[in-house]
């Protein structure tokens, strides 16, 4: 069952996707209508899933899941995946490298490779103050509150 993602409470789970790329305004249209059907009929051992999704600066694809209903089963994440690879296939996208780091730099959205991140900062050519989205929050309280913030603050802060 599709839920408004800012009406999820806070403890759902988040899964985070970052783009290599931003998506156009016909594809955020397009993702968020073939992800509000996945949802729709997303399920753990028969029962339905209380999920809905975020679409943040074009650029990401959030999933949250209200577990205090249901929580998400092995095969139910599998399905997620599955979903997310055909997403990439669609769209000519990657969503699912965790081996890349997005941040800021003022108003621009950056996606590299962690060991061109690691390079960069061992440079100085960013700063432990630059802007990064730390993907790997768990719960809508810490998307909300941790998400987006000084790589200093985040686990990115071992690089400077």
């Amino acid at each position: 069952m599709i839920v408004p993602f800012d009406q999820l409470p806070e403890n759902s789970r988040i899964w985070i996707y970052p783009a290599d790329r931003p998506f156009s305004n016909s594809e955020v249209e397009a993702i968020k209508n073939k992800t509000e059907l996945f949802l729709e009929k997303w399920t753990a051992h028969g029962v339905e899933l209380q999920a809905g999704i975020d679409i943040p600066y074009d650029r990401f694809i959030v999933l949250g899941l209200n577990e205090s209903v249901q929580s998400a089963s092995g095969c139910s994440i599998d399905a997620s995946v599955h979903f997310i690879q055909s997403l990439e296939q669609e769209f000519g996208l990657s969503l699912l490298d965790k081996m890349n780091v997005t941040y800021r730099d003022k108003n621009t959205i950056n996606h590299i490779h962690l060991k061109d991140f690691r390079t960069m900062a061992k440079k100085k050519q960013l700063d432990p103050s630059v802007i990064v989205f730390n993907n790997l929050v768990m719960n809508k309280r810490e998307y909300d509150s941790h998400w987006e913030g000084p790589a200093s603050s985040s686990w990115h802060a071992r690089y400077f």
